[in-house]
């Protein structure tokens, strides 16, 4: 019996050089690492993960924002009204001490992450 391909489970790039999905949870990391640098808006938080990524992630406001909103909730980060270079107001976000401490723990996390997938990815 011909084995038959089962269909790519949803959120995976159809090709290799589509967008990635960023793994669950990673977002946090990346908007506190991100922070760490300098306060910013949403907006160019938003244009800075795809521009410091090479154009591989990209994270749509639906769920930029949601975790925005999470890690303010957390203490991780607040925010703040501020007038943008063209005028306008916008929420700007800054990492917190307890941000500063989470941020730590959580590279930790995904370094022993990343080396495990690295060890099975070595594998043949």
């Amino acid at each position: 019996m011909p084995h038959q391909h089962e269909p790519k489970p949803q959120g995976f790039p159809p090709t290799p050089r589509a967008k990635t999905t960023l793994l669950q949870g990673t977002l946090d990391l990346i908007v506190l690492q991100l922070l760490q640098t300098e306060p910013t808006n949403g907006y160019d938080l938003s244009l800075r993960i795809q521009l410091v990524s090479k154009d591989v992630l990209n994270v749509n406001a639906g769920s930029l924002y949601p975790a925005l909103y999470r890690l303010e909730e957390r203490g991780l980060i607040r925010a703040a009204w501020a007038a943008t270079e063209k005028g306008r107001r916008a929420k700007v976000y800054s990492l917190t001490a307890s941000g500063r401490r989470q941020l730590v723990d959580e590279r930790e996390t995904w370094q022993r992450f990343s080396g495990a997938l690295a060890a099975i990815l070595r594998t043949s």
